[in-house]
């Protein structure tokens, strides 16, 4: 675990004047997004070599094509929530070594404060390892990983939101699942759109260890190819997809970019009512790379 206390200094200020939003969103009602306004997740990160801190005035969002007025843009130090989904169905081609390894670079990554929780999944859910930011706890519960069964990919993130990271909701905002897997799901009850709907109605990014489709891009009906549903996730809930042979990479790159690029936005909806789905956009000044969901479910259960 790398030393991060050094990087967690920020405004209390700016976490103040957010933390009452996330709670009013957290809560999904209509009354309370219309009156405390909507909490976005945002990475953002400059690509020029300027090294001034980025402001809300260089950054310009979009709700249904309408421009929308952001009340505040702050830099999220808080720790990390990661939750790592493992897929060990007995057809995956990679071996059960090379997935050990690849959720162990995440235990070697991660900054003081961030937790990791593990689960593998078939066709269920199964947890290898609690919160912890313990490697060695890690690689001896890694131990009973054994693969077996078919891939059911979308009740497990469901698992994941419902049962591991919304239990932690409002205190906690930072969050994200990493699956590792080749996106395939043979047999969930819930269904691709629901699953990422949920996703971004919470703020839960998703990265993904690309592994390659074991089907060799057959067609799945009422759902994406196994190959485009980690891309899919990642993509519209601002996330990043890495090809799982480059799992330290990956690693380092994911927690870096959560405990150093992570931000908060919150704005005032002025076209919509919270019970519409909302297309987001997010334009930044030119030199600065930014990314998060594309769409806001309708806020209401």
């Amino acid at each position: 675990m790398k030393n991060g206390g050094r990087k967690l200094i920020f405004s209390i200020f700016c976490l103040a004047t957010l933390a009452s939003l996330m709670t009013a969103q957290s809560r999904r009602s209509a009354k309370g997004d219309a009156a405390e306004g909507t909490i976005l997740t945002v990475t953002a990160f400059r690509e020029d070599k300027k090294t001034d801190p980025i402001k809300l005035d260089s950054l310009f969002l979009y709700e249904n094509g309408i421009e929308q007025k952001i009340k505040n843009f702050a830099l999220d130090p808080s720790p990390s929530k990661i939750v790592i989904l493992v897929d060990n169905s007995q057809t995956l081609p990679t071996s059960v070594e090379k997935m050990k390894q690849a959720v162990m670079e995440f235990a070697y990554e991660i900054f003081d404060g961030d937790q990791l929780f593990v689960i593998a999944y078939d066709e269920k859910a199964e947890i290898i390892q609690e919160w912890t930011d313990d490697a060695k706890k890690m690689e001896t519960s890694l131990a009973t990983f054994r693969k077996k069964g078919n891939p059911y990919l979308f009740d497990a993130i469901d698992i994941s939101l419902k049962e591991v990271l919304v239990p932690l909701m409002p205190g906690t905002r930072k969050t994200a699942v990493i699956v590792i897997g080749d996106g395939l799901d043979r047999g969930s009850k819930t269904p691709f759109d629901k699953i990422l709907g949920e996703l971004q109605n919470q703020n839960v990014t998703i990265y993904g260890l690309q592994i390659p489709d074991r089907t060799g891009g057959a067609y799945r009906r009422d759902q994406p190819k196994a190959g485009a549903v980690i891309n899919r996730l990642a993509e519209e809930t601002g996330g990043k997809v890495f090809p799982f042979d480059e799992a330290q990479t990956a690693a380092k790159f994911i927690c870096d970019e959560m405990r150093k690029n992570r931000y908060l936005l919150s704005y005032m909806p002025t076209n919509t009512s919270a019970y519409d789905a909302r297309k987001l956009f997010l334009v930044a000044a030119e030199g600065i790379n930014v990314r998060m969901k594309v769409s806001q479910p309708p806020n209401v259960k």
